[in-house]
């Protein structure tokens, strides 16, 4: 397997991973603007029973406390096909970034069982698409 990254040591997907989990990890300001503007009204957390702000998730529609909330990109980061079916280091990263880093129009707040169902049906379908399209 050839590994042309970091002396010899990293393959093509290392590199790729280590960029997008670079990127994601940003602190871009609207994703947070997202959870706070889900916020609908005070309450108490029912795990410690302390008072606290609740945020109403997109998906299920329940009321969370804010540390249950995550930001969800509407249109996945990565589109189903890819991005026009290049080798990850090949993609137009601007594309990407646009996509990761988008406005509050493309964010939606979502508690954290939503954000995990919705991104591993996201996931699969991806791989699907790849599956039958031989990617």
């Amino acid at each position: 397997m050839e590994k042309p990254y970091n002396g010899g040591e990293w393959t093509t997907a290392r590199m790729r991973s280590f960029i997008m989990s670079a990127l994601r990890r940003a602190m871009w300001p609207v994703k947070y603007r997202a959870i706070r503007d889900s916020y609908v009204e005070d309450g108490v957390n029912p795990k410690t029973g302390r008072k606290c702000r609740l945020h109403r998730c997109t998906e299920c529609g329940d009321l969370f406390p804010q540390n249950q909330m995550q930001p969800d990109h509407i249109e996945p980061v990565v589109p189903l096909g890819g991005f026009e079916n290049k080798v990850w280091l090949e993609y137009d990263w601007n594309e990407l970034i646009q996509r990761l880093y988008c406005e509050a129009d493309g964010l939606q707040a979502v508690c954290k069982s939503c954000h995990k169902a919705k991104s591993t049906e996201e996931r699969k379908a991806r791989n699907d698409y790849r599956k039958q399209n031989a990617i």
